[in-house]
């Protein structure tokens, strides 16, 4: 197999681009690491790469961009204003060939927008989405799409997220026939507006796609569906309410367990029995969600992602690109244009 060459934007996020380095650096130490195309200003990254001493690495090369897309810029302002970002340059890399896949953890507009224009979406598809994987109650994961790309979308759109995240299921997670649901706000067939209705028509009648029904958002987690359609708005806010009731339950739990020593003991003695399932539930292991739909991969790292979180979006790239995911979303899409005519 050819070696993966990933363009990664090294100015976007939060934190700056030690983060992105010291997630590079950690990901060099494997032995079948991609070739990495570091993007960015170049007087700031290259003594980040001596202090982790990979300057001289054969796996590294710079690629220099003046300018950086701020996370406070407007979509349309940083796609006009900012095409020699270290976001654009590595698209740019992208829609060459130069590189297999692309990696930021920048402003999500405009990485959506730019990608977009840049890259195109696949023939036949309509729209891209913003996909991520969530752990659930199975011991697997399930992938849920749209997460904001599209805050609004017909039957049509929400019946092509089926159809891609169907086949990044069975692409990523080797799942033989994911199963697909409707998020909506019952289970009922009779339950939800007239887009999500004929969109559950549409899904029931396509042979491509294993169409079990609707699931609802105290379902998100519990493993009934391999694939969770609905629109960015939806999807968005279920998203940031999980990660926000994530986040109070453990603030209350370590306050509580923090107020007295024999607690403490206690939650340290509970970890290293549940070592493995609190691994599991780590954020850092589900961070990066996936552009799909375009005519490449496109990985969007979340904006405060700590060094082992921007390795785990890394990784995702590289399976996504390995498994050449963008041909074989065009290859089901196009099956499924046949199927209507």
């Amino acid at each position: 197999m050819p070696e993966i060459k990933l363009a990664i934007d090294a100015m976007g996020g939060d934190n700056g681009p030690s983060i992105v380095i010291e997630a590079i650096t950690e990901c060099l130490k494997h032995p079948d690491s991609p070739q990495f195309l570091v993007v960015g200003q170049d007087d700031i990254l290259q003594p980040l790469l001596q202090h982790y001493q990979i300057d001289k690495h054969p796996q590294i090369k710079v690629v220099h961009a003046e300018q950086v897309v701020e996370m406070t810029d407007k979509p349309g302002q940083a796609l006009r204003a900012k095409q020699n970002s270290s976001m654009s340059v590595a698209l740019q890399l992208l829609a060459k060939g130069e590189a297999d896949a692309v990696v930021s953890g920048g402003n999500t507009g405009a990485l959506m927008a730019k990608a977009y224009f840049q890259l195109k979406t696949l023939p036949g598809v309509l729209r891209p989405a913003l996909m991520a994987a969530l752990p659930n109650q199975q011991g697997g994961r399930s992938y849920l799409l749209d997460l904001g790309a599209n805050a609004s979308c017909d039957s049509e759109t929400l019946f092509q997220f089926g159809v891609m995240g169907s086949v990044a299921a069975q692409t990523v997670e080797h799942i033989r026939s994911p199963r697909v649901a409707l998020l909506n706000m019952g289970e009922e067939e009779i339950k939800g507006n007239d887009v999500v209705k004929n969109a559950a028509s549409r899904l029931s009648e396509s042979e491509h796609v294993n169409y079990t029904g609707f699931v609802e958002g105290n379902h998100l987690f519990s493993g009934k569906a391999d694939v969770i359609v609905c629109d960015g708005f939806v999807g968005n806010i279920a998203l940031k309410s999980c990660e926000g009731l994530a986040t109070l339950i453990f603030e209350q739990l370590k306050s509580a367990l923090m107020s007295h020593w024999m607690y403490r003991w206690f939650f340290r003695f509970l970890q290293k029995r549940t070592e493995k399932s609190w691994d599991r539930l780590k954020p850092d292991h589900y961070n990066g969600a996936s552009l799909i739909g375009l005519r490449g991969v496109v990985i969007k790292s979340h904006g405060s992602a700590s060094a082992k979180a921007f390795a785990s979006a890394i990784r995702q790239a590289i399976t996504e690109a390995q498994e050449q995911l963008p041909e074989r979303i065009k290859d089901r899409v196009e099956s499924v244009l046949l199927e209507q005519q």
